[in-house]
């Protein structure tokens, strides 16, 4: 069986340092569809390289290979692709990362712009971190395995979900996965 595999949170969170992380621990991540790293390969727009993700995304799921992503969740994108692959008999799976404000991810969106890295408008990063609970609810009833990590600090697992229920994990809870928690039962 396949693997779809989503890594996930608001931009300056940490995705393509857990997708490096994962790398190194896991052999089953298939194909990894990094939109930063096919602008910078084919010396494109963040536009064109969604695009060619997106065709690299639709051929993936028509050969029935396993293949990873990172995004943000916003948008209508990835929950279409869930579903997709979830037709196809491939086993979902999320790696949600989150940071307790949006102005912690503009100081990493600033440190990474300062090291040579992509700038991501203020703005959408507050839009999408003020809304990234309701989009991770979108996804969430699709994804066979969930894992919640905090990045305040380096990753820590800090959750998973299981049976419709997001469960918190160890004994350190941080505000974020508080406020998911409690617009779970909401």
């Amino acid at each position: 069986m396949p693997n779809y595999t989503i890594i996930a949170g608001v931009n300056g969170v940490g995705k393509s340092s857990l997708t490096g992380v994962l790398k190194a621990e896991r052999n089953d991540l298939g194909f990894i569809i990094d939109v930063d790293r096919i602008a910078v390969e084919n010396k494109c727009s963040p536009i064109d390289a969604g695009k060619i993700a997106l065709k690299r995304i639709s051929e993936y799921l028509s050969k029935g290979v396993s293949f990873s992503q990172e995004t943000t969740l916003s948008g209508q994108r990835t929950q279409r692709t869930v579903k997709l692959a979830k037709g196809k008999g491939y086993t979902v799976r999320l790696f949600y990362i989150g940071l307790n404000t949006a102005d912690e991810c503009h100081k990493r969106i600033q440190n990474r712009v300062e090291k040579g890295g992509h700038y991501v408008d203020t703005k959408d990063v507050e839009r999408r971190h003020g809304k990234r609970f309701d989009d991770l609810k979108k996804i969430l009833p699709y994804c066979d395995e969930v894992s919640f990590f905090d990045n305040e600090n380096g990753f820590i697992e800090v959750g998973e979900y299981r049976n419709g229920e997001v469960i918190s994990k160890g004994g350190y809870i941080p505000l974020w996965l508080s406020e998911l928690l409690r617009s779970a039962d909401r």
